[in-house]
């Protein structure tokens, strides 16, 4: 596992982490009849696995990325899994603003991996 890059393996990590915390935050919303406690024990548990993977990326990748990096690759996986999850999952489509938002965000990615000299 360690034979394969740093930036693959980083981000390959934080992608699957991202898909369990998205179902772990966000997948109850579907079942609105369970009960609350019900929801947050199975969202910890669904999160559990999250953290077994996000941990890793982010000890693989710091050095690499440095850490302000880390957590922009961070929060471009998650909107890009999480708009995924909210069309196909939720069933909730994703509108103009919603597009411009994410590029304001790419944006930002934009001027934080820019090597400034």
């Amino acid at each position: 596992m360690m034979s394969l890059p740093i930036p693959f393996l980083t981000i390959g990590l934080l992608m699957a982490s991202n898909i369990f915390m998205t179902f772990a935050w966000y997948g109850h919303l579907k079942f609105k009849t369970s009960g609350i406690v019900t929801v947050i024990l199975i969202s910890w548990g669904i999160a559990f696995f999250e953290y077994i993977l996000m941990v890793p990326a982010n000890r693989i990748g710091h050095g690499h990325y440095s850490a302000a990096e880390l957590k922009t690759i961070q929060e471009v996986i998650t909107l890009s899994v999480f708009a995924v999850f909210s069309v196909l999952y939720l069933k909730e489509p994703l509108t103009w603003n919603h597009f411009v938002g994410f590029g304001f965000i790419a944006a930002g990615a934009f001027f934080i991996f820019h090597k400034w000299a």
